[in-house]
């Protein structure tokens, strides 16, 4: 497995890492029993980062997680994330950054996940109403009682960015990024590499959709989210689907898949970035980790970049409402 440094930390992940979320919430019906299998399997071939939140489930996916490592923990890298407020009924209750509220977090994704220190532990949202610096001063108090060994923040902007890690050393950020969503070019990935911060990418295919398995709406599950993100409606779907269908093309042309390709196009933008793609079944599993055998060229780089320059991708990433607490 190739091996890849956060930031300043002492933490040496998988290259590749595993985006959990789907496995208990918002990408149709996973089945527990082959989410499980997926993460041993994974653990089994070398892959050792797991990304999860307390958001997810809401709450069962770090229980799920925490199922899976049981016996297995010095195997993990664990990362988990708060601050995204849901109820136990599911409902969204908005964005919370207050010391108090960090504190109680993380006691209780503890608990859930059934460890006694997390290994990167992520704000998943910036709170626009608390000063990050009180958030992260909260969260380094955290790694000083010995609960968390690393902080990160997820879709900060740049300047928020710098401001909390003058508070306390940042070891990773975590926002989108993939051949559909470069965003990051424009000014957070000079950031973080002046900082010293690494790279993680979620969503690298393109919430599924780069890996040309999806044809039209109806070919996503009832209740899947993505029936309502901007990307997947009407005239945006079809103008997207021409997309992929120009990095299908060049992956046949490899003899790989398109998220194949996709992936190691992220890959290739720098050792200081590790793509966490989700995936609920082991046989994904196998063809993601295929990814990192991908070496790709000046010329397919440079063909990828004309395929997908950047704002290539048809509508906004979010809806609206979940735009605004994207890139704080």
């Amino acid at each position: 497995m190739k091996m890849r440094t956060l930031g300043h930390s002492t933490l040496s992940v998988s290259a590749l890492g595993l985006g959990c979320m789907g496995m208990s919430e918002f990408y149709g019906n996973a089945l527990e029993a082959e989410s499980v299998a997926t993460l041993h399997q994974a653990l089994d071939l070398g892959l050792n980062f797991l990304d999860t939140a307390d958001m997810y489930g809401p709450f069962k996916n770090e229980e799920l997680v925490g199922r899976a490592i049981r016996g297995r923990r010095a195997q993990v890298v664990l990362a988990t994330k708060f601050g995204n407020v849901r109820g136990t009924d599911g409902s969204f209750q908005g964005v919370n950054g207050r010391p108090d509220y960090v504190r109680a977090c993380c006691d209780a994704s503890l608990r859930r996940l059934g460890v006694d220190c997390i290994d990167l532990y992520y704000q998943h949202r910036v709170d626009r109403t608390v000063p990050v610096e009180e958030t992260v001063g909260a969260m380094g108090q955290l790694v000083e009682a010995g609960k968390v060994r690393y902080l990160g923040l997820s879709e900060a902007a740049p300047a928020t960015l710098r401001r909390a890690h003058r508070e306390h050393p940042i070891t990773a950020l975590q926002t989108e990024y993939s051949l559909w969503s470069r965003e990051p070019e424009d000014e957070l990935l000079a950031v973080v590499r002046e900082l010293g911060i690494s790279f993680v990418a979620y969503s690298p295919l393109g919430r599924g959709f780069l890996t040309g398995r999806f044809r039209k709406l109806e070919d996503l599950p009832e209740g899947d989210y993505r029936r309502t993100a901007p990307r997947f409606q009407g005239e945006n779907f079809r103008k997207n689907l021409d997309l992929v269908a120009q990095v299908e093309a060049m992956a046949q042309e490899r003899g790989l898949n398109p998220a194949q390709l996709a992936l190691a196009w992220v890959l290739a933008q720098g050792e200081d970035i590790v793509p966490i793609p989700g995936t609920t079944r082991r046989t994904h599993l196998a063809e993601n980790l295929a990814a990192l055998k991908v070496t790709l060229n000046a010329a397919e780089l440079e063909r990828l970049a004309a395929i997908a320059p950047k704002g290539a991708a048809a509508g906004e990433r979010y809806p609206e409402a979940s735009l605004r607490s994207v890139n704080v």
